[in-house]
């Protein structure tokens, strides 16, 4: 294209809405907002999530299967009127799902298209999944926020593009736990493979010598009833399961508590982890997926081996006991927070979006 574009490029954002609580619906809501400032970017949005009567949404199968016939006739409409489509996307069926419609959509009416990937079972995806990998290759851009996912890709000869998660750090108070208490907090989906239940018998571990000891589970998820009767067998004290937290409670979430526990088997870029930063809030987590590209052992924060519940408590005990640990560790973490602002990784959409628009 020669000279300036004399109209703003539109954007077509396909995303689930906050009504599903995630670091994808998150993401989605940052990006509107900081678009919608942006004079150069016309952002439209298309939800997932459709909104359907309450006799459909109560039944799971037929919600899907509803939303799924409403969806794609409305992207292939939406489409039309785009100049770049930007899809989030996750593994398996929500890829096949909502990222295949809009990408063929995208193809009919010849648009560019992105396809945002988050999902730390990337790797299951592409080599289990033989629809994954030719349908990728379609797409103009990959784009995740983990360079775990972009080695990930790379084996399959798939290019992705790396633009990290964005957090507004300025929401969060930045308090170093200087001598900290045992007050816990979790704060993932309480899903299998987040393998809440790890924490839980970390946790009684740490009661045993520290019987104070509190312990905050925030979010929901299926395996609710199952992770609170099983914190009943284990006699667990001062455990509190508190449900879903309004966006605008996550930064009093965060200053409440003193170490941060978080132990899933798989993982992609969370989120919690850069909100633990922002808040001077020392952190031990597993070692898996991206979360060893987010935080340095030792330096930012504290890893231990996937499923070891032994080693996540006796990391958490280093922190109440072992002085200056948790100050270091905090003052570390929050300058990591300057690669996830809004003028870094607002530009790198902006220069994506004109990339493709122009190209």
């Amino acid at each position: 294209m020669n000279g300036r574009r004399t109209r703003p490029i539109r954007v077509l954002l396909i995303a689930p809405s906050l009504e599903i609580v995630g670091g994808q619906s998150v993401q989605a809501n940052h990006l509107l907002a900081y678009f919608r400032k942006v004079s150069e970017i016309e952002v439209r949005f298309q939800p997932f999530n459709l909104r359907l009567p309450r006799i459909v949404e109560s039944a799971r199968f037929l919600r899907t299967v509803a939303r799924w016939l409403l969806y794609c006739p409305l992207v292939m409409w939406r489409v039309a009127g785009a100049d770049v489509v930007h899809v989030f996307s996750a593994s398996f069926y929500s890829y096949n799902l909502w990222s295949l419609p809009a990408l063929a959509s995208a193809r009919l009416w010849r648009k560019k298209i992105i396809l945002n990937y988050h999902d730390g079972q990337a790797e299951q995806h592409l080599a289990h999944w033989k629809s994954a990998v030719p349908t990728l290759r379609w797409m103009d851009r990959i784009v995740t926020p983990s360079a775990y996912l972009v080695e990930v890709f790379r084996k399959y000869d798939l290019r992705a593009t790396l633009i990290y998660n964005v957090i507004d750090s300025s929401r969060f108070r930045f308090r170093p736990r200087v001598r900290p208490a045992p007050v816990f907090l979790h704060n993932r989906m309480l899903d299998p493979l987040y393998n809440v239940e790890c924490t839980l018998r970390a946790f009684q571990l740490i009661q045993k010598r520290y019987p104070e000891a509190r312990l905050t589970v925030a979010h929901d998820g299926r395996l609710r009833g199952s992770l609170e009767r099983l914190a009943e067998e284990l006699e667990l004290r001062n455990t509190r399961f508190i449900g879903h937290v309004a966006p605008e409670k996550i930064p009093e979430l965060y200053d409440s508590a003193e170490i941060y526990l978080t132990s899933p088997n798989t993982d992609c870029m969370p989120l919690s982890l850069l909100e633990c930063f922002a808040s001077g809030l020392p952190l031990v987590a597993t070692r898996v997926g991206g979360i060893p590209y987010i935080v340095e052992h030792e330096r930012t924060g504290l890893l231990v081996e996937s499923n070891d519940h032994e080693a996540i408590a006796a990391s958490a005990v280093r922190l109440l006991e072992e002085e200056g640990l948790a100050e270091r560790l905090a003052r570390n973490a929050v300058g990591e927070c300057r690669k996830y602002r809004w003028d870094v990784v607002g530009e790198a959409w902006v220069g994506l979006y004109r990339e493709l628009a122009e190209g």
